[in-house]
């Protein structure tokens, strides 16, 4: 499996020929305040956390495969399978107020070539419920936001909480997203998360073997 990160919360993952897609930002969605590139790559399969924000939900801006014109949108909780991945949306919010301030967020876990992703979204709540826990414990690699803010520019995640919800999940390895390009966010995460410097890559290729002997190892991507 070959992981690329497109900045935010956006990441590919293709095994094969087959390309699953994480919350691409929106056309209508500032990237460039944010230092960030429209993503414009084919997908299977696109995932949204949440489609009431512009910076999750561009799924209009990728293209299907093949004679598929639209990529299949996986957008909420529920249990699907798609081309082989076995996908689980579990609910939870973007704010620490039960979605009052920001709404819902939705946390994924997917199957995809033998390796368990789970891609927490903009999770905003001040700790993990047991249905999330219990969806996303021991997953391979773990996908986490490490600066979320609300809409009153409230810091909902920070990396220090982001540190230590990772080690709760116990995953294989560690990705931090959604620091928009922030060294000082990442700098703290790294710290925080205690698990030694990680050389950033351009993408990150990982075979199921190569996960069984890993305990929670930091990637860091870099922004395509």
């Amino acid at each position: 499996m070959i992981i690329t990160y497109y900045g935010a919360s956006c990441f590919k993952a293709q095994a094969g020929e087959t390309v699953l897609a994480f919350d691409p930002p929106s056309k209508e969605f500032p990237a460039k305040d944010f230092g960030l590139k429209t993503p414009r790559f084919q997908a299977d399969v696109v995932l949204i956390s949440h489609s009431q924000h512009k910076g999750h939900s561009g799924y209009d801006t990728l293209s299907g495969k093949g004679e598929n014109k639209r990529p299949f949108i996986v957008d909420g909780p529920g249990e699907y399978e798609i081309k082989g991945i076995q996908i689980t949306g579990v609910k939870s919010f973007h704010d620490e107020v039960g979605g009052e301030r920001n709404g819902a967020n939705t946390v994924y876990t997917a199957e995809f070539e033998g390796i368990s992703l789970c891609h927490l979204g903009d999770f905003g709540e001040k700790e993990l419920s047991v249905e999330v826990k219990e969806a996303v414990a021991g997953c391979d690699i773990l996908f986490i936001p490490i600066h979320v803010l609300d809409e009153s520019g409230k810091t909902v995640m920070d990396p220090q909480k982001a540190a230590k919800i990772a080690a709760q999940i116990e995953p294989k390895m560690v990705v931090p997203m959604h620091y928009h390009k922030d060294k000082k966010a990442l700098k703290k995460f790294v710290d925080e998360f205690g698990n030694g410097a990680a050389k950033p890559v351009e993408k990150l290729t990982v075979k199921k073997r190569d996960l069984e002997e890993k305990r929670a190892e930091l990637a860091i991507l870099l922004e395509t």
